[in-house]
């Protein structure tokens, strides 16, 4: 449906892609994933026609509509938000836009015209339009009452959904999405999940969300050595079977047929838990066919995240008690809340309001006031925090191994040879140690908190929305070692692998108080009893 054929980007001397030839079929979802600059937008962006490669070419089966998930969020403003979705299908759009100007100007002359278009309108179904766009808005949580509202009007996380249902409007043989799930709630997330894994026409996506790449994709394609290699199964089997790749690489020893007796069984394994039930044959059978010669090592560095503790915390972490807060707009963001830590716990801090759960971090961390009732931490921990929002952490011009000495505690720790190890172990090494920390990027900032936060050795490690700016080996390094870690920890992510893997606990901050289970995120979220009483936490009182 979809192919590219001798593909070859180059800027300056810098090769993004070479001799790329790779073919996208109707009825598969594939994850376009690899390293921080290796080219996964740029890549979305040559196929979608955006901007042209340097050689080669992208070639889409005639008849066949591409559709894109806008990245510009104002790019409608002047549009209603029905009219934005119906926008999703081009060719469509422009019939409607041209009957209704004949229309305002109607004549003799021009009816015949009309007559032609409405004839091509009913054979796309144009009739249906809005109440089509409507349908799609609605199950994204867009209520009727916003649907004829400008877009210049519309919150804008909500202006995400209405992108996205653009994107989705009118069934396009090959949908391409760049980070979906940005700015999504979890609720919007499992629908688009469900959405896409009944889907029948090509989907191309890239994504940080391990969650919803392992319940969408049926290939991976890994942008690696300035190629696109496509492999069978969702991410989860692509990062095991490169870890498995380099194990057998590294057993120089071990014999062939132990070698192929160990990929079978890594095979069977995921074959028969593979999520979709639609995906799961054709799947089986694409896995069956793998030799071990398929799969290869990636070259992907992942940074060596462990959190140690200077000491262990005693029995009492964190009591709160009556605590509540409202933003600078005067929103109740939450009230009556009591919460009893216990070491060890490791707690998922959620809302359906963003600022609730960051109001709540910076008053336990002495950054704000409650408007009412009062924290205490036991006399036995000690704290590291990683912001949202960290920039206030960046304002200094210095490089990376002075920035970090600031929390050095000990006249060892300020020395440069133990300060770049922390700053190693995060892949700033060499000359990357050295940058200056004002010109870092999302990515290279977060990493530079987390070494901070290595330094600090703290044993209640508090995290909001710690996963932004990452990519995807710094977010299973990450996950990774929280799992691992022996002390208190309270996270509030948007990645649902993070959260149902790491949390043992969930905490939800609502206007009328706090719920509080000892449950597993997926848990949390699935309970029957549970979603009733978030209903009645977040119902308006009239």
């Amino acid at each position: 449906m979809l192919s590219v054929s001798n593909l070859s980007v180059q800027f300056g001397k810098r090769i993004l892609f070479d001799e790329v030839n790779v073919a996208f079929t109707q009825g598969n979802c594939y994850g376009i994933i690899g390293a921080n600059g290796a080219g996964k937008s740029t890549f979305l962006r040559i196929i979608s026609g955006q901007i042209d490669p340097t050689s080669g070419h992208v070639h889409l089966e005639p008849g066949k509509r591409m559709s894109i998930l806008e990245q510009d969020h104002n790019a409608y403003d002047e549009s209603t938000v029905l009219e934005t979705v119906v926008m999703g299908n081009k060719p469509l759009f422009k019939i409607k836009k041209e009957i209704d100007a004949l229309y305002a100007d109607y004549s003799d002359e021009n009816a015949d015209r009309i007559g032609e278009l409405q004839v091509e309108f009913e054979e796309m179904n144009g009739w249906n339009a809005d109440s089509d766009a409507a349908a799609l808005l609605s199950n994204l949580g867009i209520t009727e009452s916003l649907h004829y509202t400008a877009m210049g009007d519309v919150d804008s996380k909500l202006k995400v959904r209405v992108l996205l249902a653009q994107a989705l409007f009118g069934n396009p043989d090959v949908l391409i999405m760049d980070e979906p799930t940005n700015d999504l709630d979890y609720e919007t997330i499992s629908w688009l999940e469900h959405f896409l894994g009944d889907y029948e026409n090509t989907v191309i996506v890239v994504s940080h969300d391990r969650h919803f790449l392992d319940s969408v994709c049926t290939h991976i394609g890994d942008i690696d050595f300035s190629k696109i290699n496509l492999f069978s199964g969702n991410y989860t089997f692509w990062y095991e079977s490169s870890q498995l790749a380099a194990r057998q690489r590294a057993q120089q020893n071990k014999k062939a047929e132990d070698k192929a007796k160990e990929l079978q069984e890594f095979i069977m394994r995921f074959s028969a838990n593979v999520a979709k039930s639609k995906q799961a044959t054709s799947r089986k059978k694409m896995l069956s066919k793998l030799k071990i010669e398929d799969i290869k090592p990636s070259s992907r560095r992942y940074p060596a995240i462990i959190f140690d503790r200077e000491r262990e915390a005693g029995d009492q972490i964190l009591n709160v008690s009556g605590l509540s807060a409202t933003s600078e707009d005067g929103d109740l963001l939450f009230q009556n809340v009591d919460i009893n830590l216990a070491k060890g716990d490791k707690v998922a801090i959620i809302s359906k309001d963003s600022r609730a759960s960051t109001a709540f971090y910076e008053i336990v961390n002495g950054n704000r006031k409650a408007d009412k009732g009062d924290f205490q931490w036991g006399i036995t921990t000690s704290q590291s925090y990683l912001p949202a929002d960290n920039a206030r952490f960046f304002n200094q011009n210095s490089n990376l191994v002075d920035w970090l000495r600031q929390w050095a505690k000990t006249e060892e720790e300020r020395e440069e040879v133990y300060i770049r190890g922390f700053l190693g172990k995060m892949l700033f090494s060499g000359e990357e140690a050295l940058k200056q920390c004002t010109v870092l990027s999302g990515g290279e900032k977060v990493r530079c908190m987390l070494s901070r936060m290595m330094m600090l050795r703290a044993n209640v490690l508090m995290l909001d929305e710690p996963t932004n700016h990452l990519d995807l080996e710094s977010i299973t390094a990450f996950n990774n070692s929280l799992k691992n870690f022996k002390g208190t920890v309270l996270f509030t992510t948007h990645d649902h692998e993070f959260a149902q893997t790491v949390a043992d606990r969930v905490i939800e901050l609502t206007p009328k108080g706090n719920i509080d289970r000892y449950l597993t995120f997926d848990e949390y979220m699935s309970e029957k009893t549970i979603k009733e009483l978030r209903k009645k936490m977040y119902a308006v009182s009239v």
